[in-house]
């Protein structure tokens, strides 16, 4: 094993993927280590919506690069990626919730992102199987879905082109200052680490305000044309951010293979992946009100992981503020797979002295500084 690397980046899911490409290509010499295989964890839990999102103006600026990095990979990512860009509809049940869609509207097109209000004759054309009635939606059309595992591959696959180090299989037990231990007792040194573990990352680094929030998703056999786009239902802002209570919201995604992937749920407190029968009937339950037709689907496959939440709901990328050499790309919720590109392109600015693509402060972990002395 090297004597040091340059850096190295605990995680292999997209963000920590996002990370080693970025840096790899700037001439770092980088090691990934990844205690499953590379996308696994909520990578491969995840939806894969490419999604700009408006709850504050710092989570805009992150997602609206992102989705803009991820525009310049779109023709570069093989076809296993399954980048489709379908566009989000965010479906509005009355009148408060279309006031709701014509805020966010403005807002967009106030930042250079198209959006557009359908009345609900034009929603009914667009998805011919949601239920009447709905008051219309807003379509950002400029938003997608991938296949984020295979996409967490390729990073990687780019940054090890580019000289980079992928150690799959081993488990990192603790990040010291001077490197990271392994769970079979070696020593990988490098002079800087980053914490791209996602919801493991308070394991590796106590006291950092990251907590595991539950989801659950169902997924179809093939049924082309069923959904056309990736639908939210605008109440789903509210249940998100619900700090503490088990919420659901009817989401509902295409996928490029035909078949139809089901959402949403989210859980603080709970550590057991297990399939929970009874929040997965109530997340059901939400998306037949929207979509009747699901009941006559054949469901293959449900699974539930984990996102890492943060308590202002932003990431945490940059330095650690008290401990020397290591480096945080954590707590993006449920919004790591739009943010990873971005996340690498501002990690490595930070770590590499460039100039940051937007203002990194809202991001920066120093912000918890306080709370971390208090419970670290």
């Amino acid at each position: 094993m090297k004597r040091a690397y340059d850096i190295l980046i605990a995680g292999g899911g997209i963000v920590g993927a996002a990370c080693a490409d970025e840096l790899a290509r700037r001439g770092a010499d980088v090691c990934v280590v990844e205690a499953e295989c590379a996308g696994s964890g909520a990578t491969a839990a995840g939806m894969g919506h490419v999604v700009v999102m408006d709850d504050s103006e710092a989570q805009f600026a992150l997602n609206h690069c992102s989705q803009q990095l991820w525009n310049e990979l779109r023709e570069a990512l093989p076809e296993n990626c399954e980048f489709d860009g379908c566009g989000t509809l965010w479906a509005a049940a009355d009148e408060e919730e279309m006031n709701e869609a014509r805020r966010k509207a403005d807002h967009y097109a106030a930042r250079g992102v198209a959006a557009e209000i359908l009345d609900s004759a034009a929603l009914a054309e667009a998805e011919p199987n949601l239920r009447p009635g709905l008051a219309g939606a807003l379509f950002v059309p400029g938003d997608s879905v991938v296949f984020a595992p295979c996409v967490a591959k390729w990073l990687l696959d780019r940054a090890m082109e580019n000289g980079a180090t992928l150690i799959t299989g081993k488990r990192i037990v603790e990040l010291r200052s001077d490197g990271a231990v392994l769970n079979d007792g070696s020593i990988i040194s490098a002079k800087r680490m980053v914490n791209a573990a996602g919801s493991l990352a308070p394991q590796l680094t106590p006291g950092i305000p990251v907590r595991p929030r539950k989801g659950h998703i169902v997924v179809t056999d093939r049924y082309p044309g069923f959904v056309r786009h990736h639908i939210t239902e605008l109440g789903y802002l509210k249940n998100a951010h619900a700090s503490d209570r088990d919420s659901v919201s009817f989401v509902v995604q295409r996928r490029m293979t035909g078949q139809v992937l089901l959402g949403s749920s989210r859980q603080f407190d709970v550590t057991d992946a297990a399939i929970e029968p009874g929040i997965l009937a109530r997340m059901i339950q939400r998306a037949l009100e929207y979509m009747p037709g699901l009941g006559q689907l054949n469901t293959i496959r449900c699974w539930a992981g984990f996102r890492a939440a943060t308590p202002d709901n932003l990431p945490l990328i940059g330095p650690h503020p008290t401990r020397e050499n290591l480096w945080l790309a954590t707590g993006h919720e449920g919004l790591g797979i739009t943010m990873a590109p971005g996340t690498g392109r501002l990690l490595a600015d930070l770590m590499l002295d460039g100039e940051a693509l937007i203002d990194p402060a809202p991001y920066l972990p120093a912000r918890f500084a306080n709370s971390e002395a208090r419970h670290g």
